[in-house]
């Protein structure tokens, strides 16, 4: 009928006049807020106060509690909080960590980052563990209320816009703040914002808990390794794992804590350089070999179950929890993928890496060291920057449609660090850029719309990082996306996911280090050479895939072959 709307317009209507869109869009809120806050804009904060490049890169280790949310994710899913319970499953998770969060918030505008560093570095830890412990609670809570009036898909799209409009709070709106009021008043304000959301939260429906039953039946059943046998296999991948971690807080707070000034300070390369190798064998390769054990161990009858195993617990259900997240996901990746699987690990360990080892040092480049003021910086970095990592994004979609998977990945490993160039540049004083802007006129159009060919510069070097960076990440995301199976499809993409900021994560403190020792323009040119190493790595899966794509056409055309002769 002429003048009806469509049907897909009807559902995006009703879905969004529903309480549970207008409770998922403040959740998505909820979940940007603190993370930009905690790992972009504190080192605004940092940065201004004096505090040197080395220490903040030390300081953004507390986005690890984003990459290794999944350790304790089985807590969060299971364990009901005394007192809090009847608040629901979900919200009562999301209603403790949000008052947190709030807290933490206050206390960090009442600590002086510049005396007293470890504090406030231990502060925002543990905002940064609520954050990320009540984006568990959140995901749970989309996925239990999705049905049809609110569908998963347009409840995942509500919370992206809640999160989008977070970041640009917590960022470009938060630099502005800053530039008119003191820090610690701007994150007062950021606290009583989640109190705001806190209500939000206590009127918000929640689904019930289900009936306690036997988890992760597979594991039960004849065939699966023993319990022991499991046991065992986990106990030496949580060993792995509590080392890793524990090395990374005490060297932490070695850094943060004043040192006797006769003493030589502890070196954030030399960590790196030695222990940092280590941390990520522990944390990927010791797991990855433990799962290629497990596949071994799988063919030998006397370490599988003969029958089904009746026992139950929770320390039965927590350990096959674990179990399921931490060792069985890549146990079937390493068996489906046979040695493939070390090109995938090192294309994900080192893809974007360039990107990940900067990020927390934009803003301290941006206002301390080229001088812009917070208003650009907030214009400049994140409401241009996310138009144009948008962009990015959709370029990544056109060009995986166009001309491939592989090719629109290579590029993605390409592109990104050869931005570096540009940033090099801009600390050299924009020669370069100068020239290709008055080249092209760019600069008399900046003037045209009344602004200077200095704001340009920093305009154009972020146009080229953020369009490159959103076509990379989209081509991670569909690279990691084809590579894991259905039945592990959630925890392999967080596992996986979760190791593309660990090198670059590590490597801040030494990078930061070396921005302190050199200056930024030849960190910047050293820190593009990682471009080599993802593409080898980038090339190396495309040609296992390849090979494996013609041999799976071989068998084929071989059994049509068959079919025929048979025929």
């Amino acid at each position: 009928m002429a003048g009806e709307r469509p049907k897909g317009f009807k559902l995006l209507k009703a879905a969004l006049s529903t309480r549970k869109s207008a409770t998922m869009l403040a959740f998505g809120f909820s979940s940007g807020l603190p993370f930009s806050l905690l790992v972009g804009t504190l080192t605004a904060w940092l940065g201004e106060v004096g505090i040197k490049l080395a220490t903040i890169g030390i300081f953004s280790w507390i986005g690890l509690a984003y990459s290794f949310k999944f350790l304790w994710s089985p807590v969060v899913d299971r364990f009901q909080l005394p007192g809090l319970e009847r608040l629901g499953r979900r919200k009562s998770w999301i209603a403790l960590c949000q008052t947190i969060i709030a807290i933490s918030l206050a206390l960090l505008a009442l600590t002086n980052p510049a005396a007293s560093i470890g504090n406030f570095v231990l502060v925002a830890f543990v905002a940064a563990l609520a954050s990320a412990t009540h984006d568990i609670a959140i995901d749970g809570w989309r996925i239990d209320q999705a049905d049809e009036k609110a569908p998963i898909e347009l409840l995942s799209a509500i919370y992206q816009f809640g999160y989008r409009t977070a970041s640009i709070v917590g960022g470009a709106i938060a630099l502005v703040m800053a530039a008119r009021m003191s820090w610690p008043n701007v994150y007062l304000v950021m606290g009583a914002v989640f109190i705001a959301l806190l209500f939000v939260t206590l009127s918000a429906p929640d689904s019930s808990r289900p009936e306690k039953k036997s988890l992760y039946g597979a594991l039960a059943e004849p065939g699966a390794l023993k319990p022991n046998v499991r046991a065992a296999l986990l106990a030496v991948v949580g060993a792995s794992w509590l080392w890793a971690i524990l090395r990374l807080l005490t060297f932490a707070v070695s850094m943060l804590t004043p040192a006797d000034p006769s003493a030589k300070p502890p070196s954030v390369a030399d960590f790196t350089k030695t222990w940092g190798v280590l941390i990520i064998i522990a944390t990927v390769f010791v797991p990855l070999a433990v799962a290629a054990l497990a596949n071994w161990m799988a063919r030998k009858p006397d370490k599988v179950l003969a029958e089904v195993d009746t026992r139950t617990g929770s320390g039965r259900a927590v350990m096959n929890h674990l179990y399921s997240a931490l060792v069985d996901p890549l146990a079937e990746l390493s068996r489906r993928m046979g040695w493939g699987v070390l090109a995938a690990i090192g294309f994900i360990l080192t893809y974007a890496i360039c990107y990940n080892i900067w990020a927390s040092f934009a803003y301290p480049f941006y206002l301390d060291y080229l001088h812009y003021t917070k208003d650009e910086v907030a214009f400049a970095s994140k409401i241009f920057g996310i138009i144009m990592t948008m962009i990015g994004i959709s370029l990544g979609g056109y060009l995986f449609a166009k001309i491939g998977r592989f090719p629109t990945i290579l590029l993605g490993a390409i592109l990104p660090p050869l931005g570096n160039f540009l940033y090099a540049d801009l600390a050299e004083g924009s020669p370069r850029i100068d020239a290709f802007a008055h080249l092209l006129r760019l600069d008399a159009l900046a003037q045209a719309f009344g602004s200077d060919e200095r704001m340009m510069r920093l305009l154009l070097a972020i146009c080229y990082e953020n369009i490159c960076t959103g076509l990379a990440l989209t081509a991670f995301v569909a690279y990691v996306s084809s590579i894991v199976s259905k039945k592990y499809g959630a925890i392999q993409y967080a596992l996986l996911s979760s190791l593309l900021s660990l090198v670059g994560t590590l490597g801040r403190g030494a990078v930061g280090e070396a921005f302190d020792t050199f200056g930024y323009a030849p960190v910047f040119r050293w820190t593009a050479a990682t471009a080599l190493i993802s593409t080898v790595f980038v090339l190396l899966e495309w040609a296992r895939v390849s090979a494996q794509s013609r041999r799976e056409q071989a068998q084929t055309a071989e059994t049509v072959d068959q079919a025929k002769a048979a025929g």
